[in-house]
């Protein structure tokens, strides 16, 4: 995948809510802001400035820029907290072991959102890569209710991350947009508009309809 690039992270959570999504994002390039958007930028605004910060045996790392040479994705995690560990691993800005805890923020109240699970274990990957350690678990911080949802790192939600990885590289590399698959996700999507879900469908079944009838009107 070298000469595609790496495949951001946040794609992945895009391509764990809709893959659909995902491969217009990819392929086309396009991006619509709506309300939900516009209030995660701007409660993202107090995160997303790179710095370090000190309390203790414990140091926060923000907007900390993560990669893995293995799984071929990239890009920054919001939080990092870094807590002295004399069994941990060393990394470059402590001078001392530290057990490594992945930190996502998300706008909203406390829900389930596997495809922030996706995007939250990818950067644990990456970590994992770059320091040979091993964090099991880390959390998503609801910004809006100022509640944490701890995520564990399973074996199934690894293969998952594996998995949309991979269909993220075979969507880019096929440059395809995959039928829309209609669902309440389609509601809340600020690609809606772009997307015309009903009339994705609207096509693959009438092209269905036609390959169904030229089936039937072959001689026997």
């Amino acid at each position: 995948m070298d000469e595609w690039g790496m495949i951001p992270l946040s794609r992945i959570a895009h391509g764990g809510y809709c893959m659909r999504r995902a491969a217009l994002l990819t392929n086309e390039q396009v991006w619509v802001e709506n309300t939900d958007t516009a209030k995660g930028r701007e409660e993202h605004g107090r995160v997303h400035t790179k710095r370090i910060e000190r309390r203790g045996d414990t140091l926060l790392l923000y907007e900390y820029e993560v990669s893995s040479t293995k799984w071929q994705i990239s890009g920054k995690c919001d939080c990092i907290e870094a807590v002295r560990d004399e069994a941990g691993c060393f990394i470059p800005a402590a001078d001392f072991p530290v057990r490594l805890y992945p930190v996502e923020y998300k706008h909203g109240k406390l829900r389930e959102e596997e495809e922030y699970e996706l995007q939250l274990c990818g950067q644990a990957m990456c970590l994992e890569e770059m320091y040979q350690t091993k964090i099991p678990e880390g959390a998503i911080f609801y910004i809006s209710s100022h509640r944490r949802k701890p995520v564990m790192f399973t074996d199934a939600l690894r293969a998952r991350v594996t998995e949309t990885i991979r269909q993220l590289d075979e969507l880019r590399r096929g440059f395809r947009i995959p039928p829309a698959e209609i669902g309440p996700k389609c509601k809340r999507c600020s690609l809606r508009e772009l997307c015309l879900p009903e009339l994705s469908q609207t096509a693959e079944a009438y092209c269905k309809k036609l390959a169904r009838e030229a089936m039937e009107d072959e001689p026997r």
